[in-house]
């Protein structure tokens, strides 16, 4: 070897260790180890530690190799033994309404028609008369005095009326769909005996046929609508509290099934202050026509850090079980003559899903009963035949999809429209909903979740918060065992559709970023993709089925930043 050649050789080499070197003098934002790590990749592989940089991961893999990545200002969370998983992802929820629920009077959780009475009237001693008083949560199957219905299985409002007669009182039911009014609140919207019903709704009136208080469907969306709005500085704070709220709950992402555009600037202004603190996918609200004027003219949102998406359009196609609104294609097995109904003209929703394939927007389409689906899937096929080139990676959503027809199942995968169900809904509504279907139906098409993922189609899980709670623990536990909060019934409702841990815990991670076009940035744990993070202090994947619900969360992690902590876990500076 000449000199020469020796000269470069030596030059190359210095080059190499040098590079070498260097790679390490690049140090992590933070590190998180000494925990079980859950990766959800293809692979499902669990690691040791975690480095992130920038607020997305950095480097993923036994805690020797990634402690290398530890520098002066690096911060450290030791989990010591606690589960990590990536950042949970609320599939379907009412970010506003949860807001509302902790702003207005929350009703959820009551037991009796005389306890929520009793709570209006205690808030109303707080108030002027004449203030309106709002609450939403109630439920008349959770109910253990069933005497309380009086009129088709609902309360009227005579006690409201009685105890409560200076103040206007609206009460939306949990579901969202229906509401209850005192005589006060309907005086003042000028609703008597002669007062019709609009179209998809229905006042109810007894025989005497004077309203008994009880707003269900449309009624209840119009009645609602010429309720006094809040404030704005009202609606920000409920946003904020909204926001807090989801965090404390391990939620890093959530879907927003359907805004106004209100709400959509009030989602920009917090973005602009750097206040919205979780990821919003939002579902424009098919009944603001100019705001989807607006969008379908200029083109999905995604802001630089991935922070507020908007791209999907949120249809509603029927009702709810509970109320015998949702559109069945056989009568109601309790409800003889009674199919349920579309509660919106399906014309036009079959114009505003070509207008938003066109744009380039996801359609998100209420639909629980089988008619109801059924019509949902012809309208996306229609589209799809307009837009052929359209159809290909549309992801198309069904919200809701509890009742299918059998021959519809394949139906969800040959068109690639993914079904949103929210599991808790089983848990809350299988113990009445045989009522409404009867066992038959019930096998068939209820809360099919195994039928959907032999099919290969993913589903995304969530709350439909505030019709539930929106801790995503509730839903994991009915997604794995089909049992009631309470445990009921030994061994689940229809065992054969439970999914296993993992298909749960896909189903609010890397399947619902799937479903909202997300999956290369979020959804598992993978180098390159947001450090959004979610731990708890007991591992869900292999804990006995009646601890799950005992699982709290210890800390809630976005882009890399600690932004919910239960209590403090190790977090220093080296």
């Amino acid at each position: 070897m000449t000199k020469r050649i020796k000269y470069i050789y030596l030059i190359f080499l210095c080059i190499l260790i040098f590079s070498s070197s260097c790679q390490h003098k690049e140090k992590a934002d933070l590190l998180i180890y000494n925990g079980l790590i859950y990766s959800v990749d293809v692979n499902q592989i669990k690691v040791e530690a975690v480095a992130v940089k920038a607020g997305k991961i950095w480097k993923i893999g036994d805690y020797k190799d990634i402690i290398k990545y530890l520098g002066e200002d690096t911060k450290l969370i030791d989990l010591k033994g606690k589960t990590m998983f990536p950042g949970f992802i609320e599939g379907h929820a009412h970010i506003m309404g949860i807001g509302a629920n902790l702003m207005n009077l929350d009703l959820m959780g009551t037991t009796s028609y005389s306890e929520i009475v009793n709570l209006v009237a205690a808030k109303a001693k707080t108030l002027p008369e004449g203030d309106w008083i709002i609450g939403r949560g109630w439920h008349q199957d959770k109910w253990d005095n069933k005497s309380e219905l009086s009129f088709k299985g609902f309360p009227s409002n005579d006690l409201l009326n009685d105890l409560v007669p200076k103040h206007p009182v609206y009460l939306t039911h949990a579901s969202g769909h229906l509401g209850l009014a005192n005589a006060k609140a309907m005086e003042i919207l000028k609703i008597d005996d002669q007062t019709v019903d609009p179209y998809g709704g229905e006042i109810f009136k007894g025989f005497d046929g004077q309203p008994t208080g009880i707003f269900n469907e449309t009624a209840h969306t119009n009645l609602r609508d010429l309720i006094p709005k809040p404030t704005e500085q009202w609606l920000e704070n409920s946003l904020k509290r909204s926001i807090d709220h989801i965090l404390a709950n391990g939620i890093t992402s959530f879907h927003e099934a359907g805004s106004l555009s209100s709400w959509v600037e009030l989602y920009h202004k917090l973005l602009r202050q750097d206040e919205l603190k979780i990821r919003l996918y939002v579902m424009l609200s098919g009944d603001d026509k100019n705001l989807l004027a607006d969008y379908f003219a200029k083109g999905i949102f995604i802001d630089s850090l991935n922070r507020l998406t908007i791209r999907s359009v949120k249809l509603y196609a029927d009702g709810a079980l509970g109320s015998r609104g949702a559109w069945l294609l056989k009568e109601y097995s309790d409800a003889p003559g009674k199919f349920g109904h579309n509660v919106r003209d399906m014309e036009v929703l079959d114009k505003l899903t070509r207008e938003a394939t066109e744009a380039g927007f996801q359609v998100c389409t209420h639909a629980i009963g089988d008619r109801g689906n059924r019509e949902v899937l012809d309208m996306y096929a229609r589209a799809f035949k307009t837009f052929p080139e359209k159809k290909i990676n549309s992801r198309f959503r069904i919200e809701h999809a509890q009742h299918i027809s059998k021959q519809d199942l394949i139906r969800f995968k040959e068109l690639g429209v993914i079904p949103a169900m929210q599991s808790i809904h089983m848990a809350s509504d299988r113990p009445w909903a045989i009522d409404r279907l009867g066992k038959g139906r019930i096998n068939e098409g209820a809360y099919v979740w195994q039928k959907f993922l032999e099919l290969g189609v993913p589903i995304v899980n969530g709350s439909d918060a505030p019709v539930e709670p929106i801790n995503p623990l509730a839903s994991f536990y009915a997604a794995v065992t089909r049992k009631t909060l309470k445990g009921m019934p030994e061994g689940g409702y229809e065992p054969n559709q439970r999914m296993s841990r993992m298909q749960a815990l896909k189903s609010y991670t890397i399947d619902a970023a799937y479903a909202a076009f997300e999956e290369d940035i979020k959804g598992s744990i993978e180098v390159g993709k947001l450090a959004d993070f979610t731990i708890l202090d007991k591992d869900i994947m292999s804990i006995k089925e009646n601890e799950i619900l005992n699982t709290q969360v210890e800390m809630t992690i976005v882009g890399g930043r600690v932004l919910y902590e239960r209590k403090k876990i190790k977090l220093v500076r080296k």
